[in-house]
């Protein structure tokens, strides 16, 4: 495993890491969970993302992590994990539990530290933007969260190019820079190339990408239909139905033939395609099995493109 300098910080992340997004909740299996988390560590992988509505039930991700954390990492190895964890969904009832004031974002803070059992997160991320509370008071619960020791760095998710302009700026004038956007960048969602990613580097933060397969789009699973189990047949699921039309499928056929051509699955060729960018310090994936993690990990295998698959990709993308 190769790791990338996290913009121009001391922080160094693997090139891939591992998400808890789906699988690590109170409905799934721990010992599942368990096994994919171990797996992951011993193969490189130091970086375990989580938020505090991660579940289902919301908050269950990071208890779950935390009994991880308690049966396999105990002593010195807390230094050797990078924790990280992020406010600003939904989380609890009430006017206090969502977006990104100051006492929402240290409450959830305080709260994620008792349900993993943790002294502190290596990150902390403002989630998403609030159109309703000034940045300015985002930022400096972001700036507190560092200045208590109960993070060691400060970030944030989904914010514009704009926004994330703003934050930085703010960030830096309270002495806390921001070292990291957390962004969804796939093949088939591409919205960080819109001046995102130039604001990211004139600014020096890295990039963590995160829905690297596009909820499941990348890879074989959706080539003949949508299947039973899928997350695109769960009504409430994050990935609907009507997403997967005719003409995507189409496009990811054929970037599933070049995939094969170059002696690599889809899911690993989207991987590969994300971390040619010096940009890009990590790939979040996530995984329901071993194999799927293992599988993931193929994508370090074969990480170069040729201008011509690079050109065959953008003119199947169009």
């Amino acid at each position: 495993m190769k790791y990338n300098r996290c913009g121009k910080s001391g922080l160094l992340l693997p090139q891939i890491s591992l998400g808890l997004w789906h699988n690590f909740g109170s409905v799934d299996s721990f010992e599942n969970a368990q096994k994919i988390a171990v797996t992951a560590f011993d193969k490189g992988i130091t970086h375990f993302d989580l938020a505090n509505n991660y579940g289902p039930v919301p908050g269950s991700a990071e208890e779950n992590f935390g009994k991880i954390i308690q049966n396999n990492f105990q002593g010195f190895l807390r230094d050797e994990l990078v924790i990280t964890t992020k406010a600003g969904f939904k989380m609890w009832e009430g006017p206090y539990g969502e977006w990104g004031s100051r006492k929402y974002l240290i409450s959830s803070l305080n709260q994620s530290l008792k349900r993993m059992n943790v002294e502190y997160v290596d990150i902390f991320y403002s989630h998403r933007p609030d159109p309703n509370t000034p940045i300015e008071e985002t930022m400096s619960a972001l700036d507190y969260a560092v200045r208590s020791g109960k993070a060691m760095y400060a970030g944030i998710s989904n914010y514009s190019a704009a926004e994330t302009e703003k934050a930085i700026a703010v960030l830096k004038e309270l002495g806390t820079p921001c070292i990291v956007h957390q962004a969804k960048y796939s093949l088939l969602d591409r919205w960080v190339e819109n001046g995102l990613l130039n604001v990211l580097d004139t600014n020096g933060l890295g990039c963590v990408a995160f829905s690297p397969l596009a909820q499941g789009l990348l890879t074989t699973k959706y080539l003949k239909g949508i299947p039973e189990n899928s997350r695109a047949a769960n009504p409430n699921g994050y990935l609907q139905s009507s997403e997967i039309t005719e003409d995507k499928i189409q496009k990811i056929n054929a970037l599933n033939n070049l995939a094969l051509e170059r002696g690599q699955t889809l899911a690993q060729m989207a991987i590969a395609w994300l971390l040619k960018k010096e940009i890009i310090t990590t790939v979040l994936v996530g995984a329901s099995s071993v194999n799927q993690l293992l599988d993931s990990l193929g994508s370090l295998d074969k990480l170069a493109f040729s201008n011509e698959e690079l050109t065959q990709i953008e003119n199947i993308l169009k």
